[in-house]
């Protein structure tokens, strides 16, 4: 499975905001985007540059495509299934990429990051309707329920975890159940529900090119 293996940071100082690709790390005063918001580089501090329309499109994909850790050649397929379905492009394309089960898995508040998630989802431990499924890109439908089964050890984490991410609130669109480690998707999500303000129509201008 391909995926992205360089530093995190430089991706949250390109796009100008924080991504949380590390979770709680992403929080204070440790984070490298609060401490370098410039555009990573030798030059980055000191460049100004006029973006074309253009660019606003690609920068615009780019970060989203970050924000879930999604490859190029994915997240045009996503755009292309999303083209083809009756509805508003744009936000059907945002919730195909909500209901991504290592995106779920990081609603429930069960992991920190896209990347633990994809770890948890790899390793087995995710049950979705009591079936278990190893494949990070799963996409979830209403009245699936997520449910994590693993080891003592791995359940004490995720309970440290959970303390952490408590006060990150909950999303509406999921049913959460933090005792059993387990969720019931309620709802489809919608753009409301995402945390970042994404310019869906951006990216629907630059692939429609």
């Amino acid at each position: 499975m391909a995926r992205y293996t360089d530093a995190s940071c430089r991706l949250c100082r390109r796009e100008g905001t924080k991504l949380l690709l590390k979770g709680s790390r992403c929080i204070g005063d440790k984070c490298a985007f609060t401490r370098r918001s410039y555009v990573p580089g030798q030059h980055g501090k000191g460049r100004r540059t006029k973006t074309s329309n253009y660019g606003i499109q690609l920068r615009e994909k780019q970060k989203v495509k970050r924000m879930y850790g999604v490859l190029e050649k994915q997240f045009r397929r996503y755009f292309k299934i999303a083209a083809k379905s009756t509805g508003v492009t744009g936000k059907i394309l945002l919730q195909i990429l909500e209901r991504r089960l290592d995106n779920v898995l990081l609603r429930t508040g069960f992991t920190l990051s896209h990347a633990q998630a994809r770890q948890i989802v790899g390793h087995g431990h995710v049950y979705v309707n009591s079936r278990r499924v190893n494949i990070p890109s799963y996409l979830i439908k209403t009245g699936d329920i997520i449910e994590l089964k693993t080891s003592e050890k791995k359940f004490k984490n995720i309970k440290e975890v959970l303390e952490v991410t408590k006060e990150w609130g909950k999303v509406s669109w999921l049913k959460v159940d933090n005792d059993k480690l387990k969720a019931e998707v309620v709802r489809l999500p919608e753009k409301e529900d995402l945390e970042l303000d994404v310019q869906e129509q951006l990216i629907v201008e630059l692939y429609s090119k």
